[in-house]
C-alpha cells in the first residue's frame, strides 16, 4: 500500500517525502479532533471494576 501512494506522488524523492510528511499531519490531525473525541464516549475505559474501599 504504502509503495502505491510513493509511486503515485509527484515530484523526486524529497518533494515525496515532505507530500508523506504532510498527509501523515493531517491524518493525525484529523484523528484527534474529530475520530478519537468521537469513538471516546463508546470505549470502556472508564468502566473499573474495583471499588474504593
Amino acid at each position: 500500500m504504502y509503495g502505491w501512494i510513493w509511486r503515485h506522488l509527484p515530484g523526486n524523492a524529497w518533494l515525496k517525502a515532505l507530500i508523506s510528511l504532510v498527509l501523515v499531519m493531517a491524518v493525525v490531525y484529523l484523528l484527534f479532533n474529530y475520530v478519537f473525541p468521537w469513538a471516546e464516549p463508546l470505549l470502556p475505559f472508564n468502566d473499573v471494576t474495583v471499588d474504593n474501599q
